[in-house]
């Protein structure tokens, strides 16, 4: 089925500038499809640089964040949810004269990464990647963040094939815990110092960004509130067939909604895993469906647990959840 990005996520702010030419050992960074190429031809960067890092591309990692803690998360921030951070401890312990190190699902005008003035380190997630596999990427460019000079954005470029992972770099065992922010206040700790361009940045991105809740009773809800009615999307760990066999068991007993005037509508897949989104009423606010949704899953722990064949009813509401499924890449 056709790819497409969701249309309910914060727009990417543009970059406005910061991108040089070719570094010293010949890396020509990545920026957007549409924007010009670092190299100084005057071409869109799709048209030039980019053509041949699309052909030298990595076969495509279907689940680049398995394995880290908080999997599901990982996905939603990529792919759903405007503005959060989550503090990233690493395997190894900080290096020295860097004091924390946070995720960021974006970052002013696009930059994968920035050492602040502080030394800490801000790893954007949302940027568009050098190869098939997010994880080697994001490793690659939070190696080069760790050892940048205090107050420079990192640019992208593509990650040695050889190169370490996010498995390789993060604790296994350290906690990922997401904050969801309304805005992306957070990019700017001093106000008062701010560059035009980045308050700018800051502007477009609070503009564009839909208000959104991670639900505390459940892992890796999360409520959405849109002009015409609110949505809750739920990121799911379990194997695709049999969650879809789950779900279709539940709407065909008529107990997958969430409440009153609620819908399951479908689901789709993002970097490997099943995301369920069910439709809600503009008044059904993210704590009126906390309850709702732990009860679901219950119901749905049931579900899961069953393996008789599926009925009539049941392979027909499962034919009518996946006929609306989508995938994002």
């Amino acid at each position: 089925m056709a790819k497409k990005r969701p249309q309910t996520k914060a727009k990417r702010p543009q970059t406005t500038g910061g991108v040089g030419a070719a570094d010293a050992d010949g890396h020509v960074p990545v920026v957007g499809a549409r924007e010009p190429c670092p190299c100084g031809s005057g071409r869109r960067y799709k048209a030039c640089h980019g053509r041949a890092a699309a052909h030298a591309a990595t076969e495509l990692v279907q689940r680049p964040f398995e394995g880290l803690p908080g999997e599901c998360d990982w996905v939603a921030l990529r792919e759903l949810v405007p503005a959060a951070t989550a503090e990233l401890p690493l395997k190894d312990g900080l290096p020295e004269g860097v004091p924390s190190v946070t995720l960021a699902t974006v970052l002013p005008m696009a930059w994968p990464a920035l050492r602040r003035d502080d030394g800490s380190v801000l790893l954007g997630l949302q940027n568009d990647t050098a190869s098939g596999d997010i994880s080697r990427d994001l490793a690659d460019t939070l190696q080069q963040a760790l050892t940048a000079a205090p107050g420079t954005p990192v640019q992208g470029r593509r990650a040695p094939a050889e190169g370490p992972r996010l498995q390789d770099l993060l604790d296994p065992e350290g906690a990922f815990e997401p904050v969801v922010h309304s805005g992306f206040e957070f990019w700017v700790p001093d106000p008062e110092s701010t560059t035009p361009d980045v308050a700018a940045s800051l502007e477009r991105a609070n503009a564009a960004a839909v208000p959104t809740v991670r639900l505390t009773g459940v892992d890796a809800a999360y409520w959405c509130e849109t002009p015409e009615k609110n949505h809750l999307r739920w990121v799911m760990p379990h194997p695709e067939e049999r969650l879809l066999d789950a779900l279709a068991r539940l709407h065909a007993a008529g107990r997958s909604s969430l409440g009153e005037g609620t819908r399951l509508v479908g689901s789709f897949r993002a970097h490997g895993l099943t995301v369920p989104v069910w439709d809600l009423p503009s008044t059904v606010s993210a704590e009126d469906v906390e309850k709702p949704a732990a009860e679901f899953a219950e119901r749905l722990a049931a579900a899961l647990a069953t393996d008789a064949p599926l009925t009539a009813d049941e392979r027909r509401a499962r034919g009518g959840l996946t006929n609306r499924q989508v995938t994002l890449s």
